[in-house]
């Protein structure tokens, strides 16, 4: 069973992990949400908004492994 979708990624000749571009990335988007987020005043709703901000990362995570940049 083949896979279209590539395990790493190729800069020149070099391959590197999928993991650390997809954390990047999620916690930049976390960091946006939650600054979104807090300038709307929506965060005063939540509990714990730390715990928020780690539930938006793994979100995120999940989101661009399963969509976009596959492991």
């Amino acid at each position: 069973m083949t896979n279209n979708y590539p395990h790493e990624l190729a800069l020149g000749d070099v391959y590197f992990s999928p993991v650390p571009t997809v954390l990047f990335l999620a916690f930049f988007a976390s960091v946006l949400t939650v600054s979104l987020l807090n300038a709307l005043k929506l965060s005063r709703f939540f509990y714990l908004p730390s715990y928020v901000f780690i539930a938006f990362m793994i979100l995120y995570t999940l989101l661009i492994d399963h969509f976009w940049i596959k492991f």
